[in-house]
């Protein structure tokens, strides 16, 4: 099972290393600090670069909660499993299909995405035409096509959380009539004359 481990932020990796060495492998199977790979643009070059998916804080793979947070508390820094009063809680099943559908184990990076934006009569629409976004593209609450992000809104540890993903928008593409909802992405968008 999925547990959500609190750590202290801008500390995710070396914590993730030192949990994944000090925890063994009976208890744990993985510890991983989710991220989003996306481009920031430097001296006029756009440059791929990672990012984390939910700063501080941490994924660990086991069926033993209660003897990983025993390693958690004799550890030199702050880390602890989520819990809810004195039961640990794990991810739900649809939050582990989420992330464990983006990215794969030994890679826990979700992959940048692709595409561009159709301008109707009544508003833009987003397509994504590569990537792990592609038909998800209801998710997405907001976009900032500068810093190459789209901004998400999915429940993690059952509250829903915004968070970020890799997005290039590579171009805006003049479409007629009006916008077809999200749910009509799978037909094929007719222009009306």
């Amino acid at each position: 099972m999925w547990y959500v481990v609190q750590v202290i932020k801008g500390r995710e990796d070396a914590m993730a290393r030192l949990i994944s060495r000090v925890v063994g492998s009976d208890v744990l199977q993985e510890c991983f600090c989710p991220r989003y790979a996306t481009e920031m643009k430097v001296r006029g070059s756009w440059v791929p670069c990672e990012r984390m998916l939910f700063p501080g804080y941490l994924i660990a793979v086991t069926d033993k909660p209660e003897e990983l947070e025993r390693h958690l508390v004799a550890l030199p820094e702050f880390a602890r499993v989520l819990s809810m009063g004195e039961k640990f809680v794990p991810l739900a099943a649809e939050e582990v299909d989420l992330i464990g559908g983006f990215t794969k184990p030994g890679q826990r990076c979700v992959p940048m995405s692709k595409g561009h934006i159709e301008e109707f009569e009544d508003g833009d629409r987003i397509v994504v035409t590569r990537g792990p976004l592609k038909s998800h593209e209801a998710m997405i609450t907001r976009v900032n096509r500068r810093k190459s992000v789209a901004y998400l809104c999915i429940n993690f540890c059952g509250r829903p959380v915004e968070t970020r993903v890799g997005l290039g928008l590579l171009q805006r593409v003049p479409r007629e009539g009006k916008r077809p909802a999200y749910s009509d992405l799978a037909r094929p968008v007719a222009a009306t004359a």
